[in-house]
């Protein structure tokens, strides 16, 4: 038996496939980890990739013990090139199948990701590793191409009321506390848990210790206890994949004109700590590419809610960023002007440095006048809404049309309007 004086998230950590629960499109019967798992045939090396507390160590360790390997653990946290090479000794020496599991893959470098690749492909090891972030962008390609990736899901509600289940009537968990908890509470913790079993072990065990028995010796949970204990997180990296998830989601929301999830994926955003200016900058950039000259307010309005923000400070500033992204959602949208960006990198990549037309250069020495710079120029405030006739574009390009409006019918036109403004 483990010692009680451990979390209990390690002493219920899963021993063998049976205990595990969760992430049946892996481990359900008949699934290809499991198959791998019951058969010993597993591939060369893996990567498990998914949200903190998922499962990743414990399969790690359950798939060693399945193929009687030796287990060894590292974190890219504080690992590096010489604590490989001791591994690479420790299995030769072991003479026997070894598993390296390298906890948080994703921090090492590329000169320690290539250390790996000599000893995963000769197969001296089993490699697995374990990443919270994409592969695909974190993983080098070499050693991405010689690994199975698994994607493991944050656990469900169901899933961690098993786990809370297991933790209550195991001896090795909390079978001998006397504890007293509704299905209501379990569900009330496997929610505040965010899909990680961890986090609900912590949750339960933090209650069980704070509660106080009643006069029979039982400790009853009440919800309050449940609130007061746990601290409820939002997975947020701002430097990571879902960081990129969530700025797509408001962009997307307000591009569709859904303030609803405009509203959500904001304050989102905000609760979970991210910087204000980056969100004003992204609204800014959405009021020019999505809804562009429809409404040219909407550009206004966004640096003026950039000014909010650092005249107001946060957390009074929400408004002003939730004002923003409202407006932003229920304007019309044109990206007629995002797509003549596109439009005029894509010719100036292709044709380079074009000469100015000579109509329109400047001329400001007699030389210049002489070579004909400026000949023949129409001053536009001497003729009628003060259009002229004259190439302005380089005549390699002068039928190009970088930037087209919508009709009138699909848009505001400000311009027209702007009277009644």
């Amino acid at each position: 038996m483990e010692k009680l004086s451990q979390p209990l998230a390690h002493r219920m950590r899963p021993r063998n496939i049976s205990e595990f629960f969760g992430q049946e499109h892996l481990i359900g019967e008949g699934k290809p980890l499991r198959v791998a798992i019951e058969t010993g045939e597993l591939p060369a090396s893996i990567i498990f990739w998914g949200p903190p507390g998922c499962g990743k160590t414990t399969l790690a360790r359950i798939i060693a013990n399945s193929i009687q390997a030796e287990f060894i653990e590292l974190s890219a946290v504080n690992a590096g090139k010489e604590d490989i090479i001791k591994a690479v000794n420790k299995t030769r020496l072991a003479q026997r199948k070894t598993v390296l599991f390298l906890d948080e893959i994703h921090r090492f470098n590329k000169v320690q990701q290539d250390a790996l690749l000599p000893h995963v492909e000769k197969g001296t090891l089993t490699l697995i590793g374990a990443t919270t972030e994409n592969p695909s962008f974190e993983i080098i390609s070499a050693l991405l191409s010689r690994t199975r990736v698994f994607v493991l899901n944050e656990l469900k509600e169901d899933a961690l009321v098993m786990i809370i289940d297991n933790a209550l009537k195991e001896e090795r968990g909390l079978a001998n506390v006397n504890l007293e908890i509704s299905e209501e509470d379990k569900s009330l913790i496997a929610n505040l848990a965010n899909g990680d079993a961890r986090a609900a072990l912590n949750i339960l065990e933090i209650v069980s210790n704070s509660a106080k028995k009643d006069e029979t010796g039982k400790i009853k949970i009440k919800r309050e206890n449940i609130l007061y204990s746990a601290q409820k997180f939002l997975r947020y990296d701002k430097n990571g994949e879902e960081h990129y998830n969530i700025i797509s989601a408001l962009h997307k929301s307000m591009r569709d004109s859904d303030a609803q999830a405009a509203v959500y994926w904001t304050m989102r955003m905000l609760e979970a700590g991210e910087d204000p200016l980056y969100l004003a900058r992204r609204m800014a950039r959405f009021a020019s590419e999505d809804v562009g000259n429809a409404d040219p307010n909407a550009l206004v309005l966004a640096v003026a809610a950039k000014e909010a923000v650092d005249f107001i400070g946060m957390p009074e500033a929400n408004t002003a960023l939730v004002q923003l992204a409202t407006y932003l959602a229920g304007a019309p949208k044109d990206n007629s002007a995002y797509k003549a960006v596109l439009k005029a990198k894509e010719v100036i990549k292709e044709t380079g440095n074009l000469p100015v037309p000579f109509v329109i250069r400047n001329a400001p020495t007699t030389l210049m006048k002489q070579l004909g710079y400026g000949k023949g120029y129409k001053y536009a405030h001497d003729y009628s809404d003060a259009k002229v006739e004259q190439q302005h574009l380089p005549k390699e390009i002068k039928d190009v049309a970088f930037y087209e409006e919508k009709d009138e019918g699909e848009k505001l036109n400000f311009y027209k309007l702007k009277g009644k403004f």
